[in-house]
């Protein structure tokens, strides 16, 4: 369906417009009646692709009103069928085999919860602030999604939907603080990575978008985040992920709400947490910082006499040969940049390409090459 519509913009808006009126109205009867959840996960991804495509104005008031009420009814489902889960937990009956059954319901609903997610980031998204009130019906389950007794992947998405709203919604997203900033504190040093995860986003988004009235908040983040990066298997397969996004966190608060921290403290252990291999987005985040300190000849990051442009260098090429620098981005061209400015001060540059290893000198002219 999104595809379609993009094929449609070239017979013009007004032709696109009335495809969307004839697919949208369909769309929204079909989330709400549809009983197989895998052609319904389909259904739903689709109209919040479809939401991205069209953008604000997408929805009237009746669209708006319809898809309230769905939504509403299928996060209610959600916590029935998982209430009806734990008594047949406790039946007579009760054994691997059913509770193996019980699991696959159990995936399915958290499937159509993700789904329920995308809807909610298409629209936060494209409507911003202006959808909040609209918001406010849904309110009170987004925040029995991260009640502490929750299931992790209930907190999960919970966290992600109060993500886009800090996100897309800011400042005016601190009329909701109350709701989700307690739990997004606590929840950034969770024993599931996932749930970890999507609280350190919170945090990181709440610095960069986040107005005035969340600044103490960002000082409180910064002790939880490092501390989740700073633990010893941080850096297993199951908690990169959490733990890229906590370093993230950390240079966004750096970046946007320097005068909540002491940034001269801070900088030298953030980047020797560089570079960021997993999470490819955080990664261009963080290479961004990374070159606007660089281009500043921020005395912290350089070293005395550039004593630290080797360590640099070699975060740069570490970033290469993990594919965690997308060519295609700006952010490319100004790491190469950087790195031809060093090629033409001659001792310098034979000390930089000393330090690396062959692998690492391929990979910074692979960068050079394509930038």
């Amino acid at each position: 369906m999104p595809l379609l519509l993009e094929c449609a913009r070239v017979r013009g808006p007004e032709y696109l417009t009335q495809m969307w009126h004839f697919m949208c109205d369909a769309l929204i009867k079909a989330i709400g009646t549809e009983p197989d959840s895998d052609v319904l996960s389909e259904i739903m991804h689709s109209f919040a692709k479809c939401i991205e495509v069209m953008g604000d104005g997408c929805l009237n008031n009746e669209h708006f009103e319809e898809l309230g009420g769905i939504l509403k009814a299928k996060l209610e489902e959600h916590f029935k069928n998982q209430e009806l889960r734990q008594v047949k937990r406790q039946d007579e009956d009760y054994d691997e085999q059913v509770e193996e059954s019980l699991q696959d319901e159990d995936d399915n609903d958290v499937y159509i919860l993700t789904k329920v997610s995308d809807i909610l980031h298409s629209i936060f998204s494209s409507y911003k602030e202006k959808v909040l009130p609209w918001f406010e019906q849904l309110l009170p389950l987004i925040v029995n999604l991260i009640c502490p007794h929750r299931p992790w992947p209930d907190r999960q998405w919970g966290l992600c939907i109060f993500d886009d709203v800090i996100e897309h919604c800011s400042p005016a997203s601190f009329k909701y603080a109350e709701y989700f900033l307690r739990p997004m504190l606590q929840y950034v040093c969770d024993s599931s990575p996932e749930v970890r995860q999507a609280a350190a986003y919170g945090l990181g988004v709440m610095a960069q978008y986040g107005g005035d009235n969340y600044r103490p908040f960002c000082t409180e983040a910064l002790p939880l985040l490092v501390r989740v990066i700073q633990s010893v298997d941080s850096k297993t397969k199951e908690n990169v992920n959490a733990t890229e996004n906590c370093i993230s966190a950390v240079g966004k608060i750096m970046k946007f709400k320097p005068d909540c921290v002491n940034v001269e403290e801070v900088l030298p252990h953030w980047l020797s947490w560089l570079p960021l291999h997993e999470d490819k987005e955080e990664a261009v985040q963080t290479f961004s910082y990374l070159c606007d300190l660089i281009e500043s000849n921020h005395p912290i990051v350089l070293g005395p006499n550039n004593t630290n442009l080797p360590k640099i260098f070699s975060i740069i090429a570490e970033g290469e040969m993990h594919e965690a620098i997308k060519h295609e981005d700006p952010c490319a061209k100004r790491l190469a940049n950087v790195v031809r400015q060093v090629q033409t001060s001659g001792g310098l540059w034979t000390e930089c390409i000393a330090h690396l290893s062959p692998e690492h000198q391929a990979a910074i002219q692979e960068l050079l090459n394509s930038a």
